[in-house]
């Protein structure tokens, strides 16, 4: 088999499944989305109330529903970049990575959260999967995965830095933060070790 030819083959596999993956996962949201529409918005009581043991459920499912159409588009872009990204690292790896984030931004919101407030929304993924994409890169220290993380700061930097900030009461820089440290945490803990440095007994 030509080497060359065989990479390529792989490597237009892994892009189509990465992309099937995360068009899939995008478009279950546009669905969720319009049930609950149909519904009469029976879904938003499925989100993340501030330490209300009734909403730990919403721990997960709050970031598979939003507050309208419009609330789905906003995070469509950025989820659909930023995961096909992660994703082209393998499907597995990206359920890891989706799995840690969703679970770190709910649980995190639910503990920080106002008590009088209702979180829903993939933006804590979304923010997840940037931070996750922020020390990549640095912390595996290959020269794609840095390319990759100055892209990604570059071009939504300030975007993500703004929505960290409490300037708009009607969206959760809660959310936000606790799924930037979320992906922060599950970039460190992916690690992969540097396999050059010889290993010394003491």
């Amino acid at each position: 088999m030509d080497t060359a030819r065989g990479n390529t083959g792989t490597w237009t596999a892994r892009a189509r499944n990465a992309a099937l993956v995360v068009l899939g996962w995008v478009a279950l949201l546009w669905v969720l989305e319009a049930v609950d529409t149909a519904t009469g918005h029976a879904l938003d009581d499925y989100g993340v109330v501030g330490r209300d043991p009734e909403t730990l459920p919403g721990v997960v499912t709050g970031s598979f529903l939003h507050f309208g159409f419009d609330h789905v588009a906003s995070n469509s872009v950025p989820l659909l970049v930023l995961g096909f990204v992660i994703a082209l690292s393998g499907i597995r790896h990206f359920l890891a990575v989706s799995a840690l984030v969703i679970l770190a931004d709910g649980l995190g919101t639910w503990l920080v959260s106002p008590s009088d407030s209702m979180t829903l929304g993939a933006s804590g993924v979304v923010y997840g999967f940037f931070g996750y994409l922020l020390v990549r890169g640095f912390v595996e220290r290959k020269v794609l995965g840095v390319l990759v993380a100055v892209a990604v700061g570059a071009y939504w930097g300030g975007t993500f830095l703004l929505g960290l900030l409490p300037l708009d009461p009607t969206i959760s820089w809660q959310g936000h933060l606790c799924g930037m440290v979320g992906g922060v945490a599950t970039g460190l803990l992916f690690r992969r070790p540097d396999h050059r440095r010889p290993a010394l007994a003491a």
